[in-house]
């Protein structure tokens, strides 16, 4: 009914080989990067927005994007 430990090391090992692991994996921390920058612009008070070309009502709604919202060249 289970898999057993070394058919799930396999398993793995061959979905890393693949590629699709790797690609999914490279994809999430493209969205964790994006999710900690997004975060950050929540701490920039009105000049640094400015300085950026920002305002706080703009900086609030990049910073609601979810993580996987990443900018199309990013997936390079």
């Amino acid at each position: 009914m289970f898999a057993s430990l070394h058919t799930s090391t396999l398993a793995v090992a061959r979905v890393q080989s693949s590629g699709t692991f790797a690609d999914l994996m490279a994809r999430l921390r493209l969205g964790l990067t994006a999710k900690h920058q997004r975060k950050q612009l929540l701490t920039l008070d009105a000049t640094r927005l400015a300085d950026i070309g920002l305002t706080a009502e703009q900086a609030r709604a990049e910073a609601a994007r979810p993580l996987w919202d990443v900018p199309r060249g990013w997936h390079r």
